[in-house]
């Protein structure tokens, strides 16, 4: 008989979307030394859980990231991405196409791609090493050296533990398209940061020497890149073109979809008031700028309701010096903070 976390968490599984395995640092507390966690995952990545056992911690770690980014990303908005913390239980605001589910399967394909490519420059991976350096000098006084993010591998064992979930029959046809297609865009955003990083030899900091490889941006620009790109996302519709059924965009006015295009199937509600139907949580008791004229304004953020003013005693560091040696000394101070929380 099978372990009845792992019979829980199956029968959540099955409810849930591609991104299903972001749920698993909830029970990451079972480790990933014996082939028989990989039970925790849908039978269509646990052969490859199987093979590749080493490189599941740096899975759980994209899982955790992707949760903590998402939110990160989205702090200032009315949908600041906080139902991601049910994973794997989604509501419908991530399992329905929208343009949020849109963002969070293109962050986390990304996510998940980067852990492996540094987890292989690490030394972190038995299978892999330092991505190869390009053919050719990186420049006058360059030369080609240290330990390069192992792109390739990220990609390639990336998308065929993200992407292999997208066979479960738990959706349509035009949602594993848009889903398929929106972690693609990940996958492409993530490829488009490799860059050139090189560090200075030298007398002097004359940087006379140079030592290059190539480098992923990090995480956050990775979700910032992807926020500019779901508040531009397309909507469309799955319909039949020639011999094959193509993401079409809904609007005749619309641009073209291309492939560094995120696409969502539904219009999201405003995420103003609650509403469990359509996976809004509102914006009742969140805190607001009022300040602000962006996105985290009184005014947006409330959505017109008003807000009420608190003021808040709080304790800080202050006046502090150093002192020899080797030490800062710092009072505490008080002061009071005015808070601002929507009604």
């Amino acid at each position: 008989m099978g372990h009845p976390a792992v019979t829980v968490l199956l029968c959540q599984l099955s409810l849930c979307a591609a991104i299903q395995w972001l749920g698993l640092p909830e029970h990451g507390g079972l480790g990933w030394n014996e082939s028989q966690q990989c039970r925790l995952l849908l039978p269509e990545q646990l052969q490859l859980c199987r093979r590749h056992l080493e490189v599941m911690p740096s899975i759980v770690r994209a899982a955790r990231h992707t949760q903590a980014l998402c939110q990160q990303t989205f702090a200032d908005m009315r949908w600041n991405c906080s139902s991601i913390q049910r994973a794997p239980r989604f509501g419908p605001d991530l399992l329905k196409g929208t343009r949020e589910a849109a963002f969070v399967h293109a962050l986390a394909a990304a996510t998940v791609a980067h852990g492996i490519a540094r987890a292989c420059a690490s030394g972190e991976l038995p299978l892999c090493s330092c991505g190869p350096g390009p053919p050719g000098d990186p420049g006058p006084g360059g030369r080609w050296g240290g330990c390069g993010d192992n792109l390739g591998y990220g990609l390639q064992l990336g998308a065929a533990f993200a992407d292999s979930a997208r066979a479960a029959r738990t959706g349509t046809p035009g949602s594993h398209a848009v889903n398929l297609h929106n972690s693609a865009v990940g996958r492409t955003v993530l490829s488009d940061s490799l860059d050139t990083k090189c560090k200075c030899h030298g007398v002097s900091g004359s940087c006379s020497v140079k030592t290059c490889w190539k480098g992923l941006s990090s995480l956050d620009e990775i979700a910032s890149e992807l926020k500019a790109k779901y508040l531009t996302a397309i909507k469309v519709s799955h319909r039949l073109v020639g011999p094959r059924k193509q993401l079409i965009p809904k609007e005749m006015d619309a641009r073209p979809v291309t492939e560094t295009d995120l696409v969502y199937l539904i219009n999201s509600p405003d995420y103003c008031t609650p509403n469990l139907q359509l996976g809004s949580l509102g914006t009742q008791d969140r805190q607001c700028n009022k300040s602000s004229v962006g996105s985290a304004s009184c005014d947006l953020l409330c959505c017109g309701r008003g807000y009420n003013t608190y003021t808040e005693e709080v304790q800080e560091r202050c006046h502090c010096r150093y002192r020899w040696c080797c030490s800062v000394v710092c009072r505490t101070c008080r002061r009071s903070v005015h808070r601002h929380v929507c009604k």
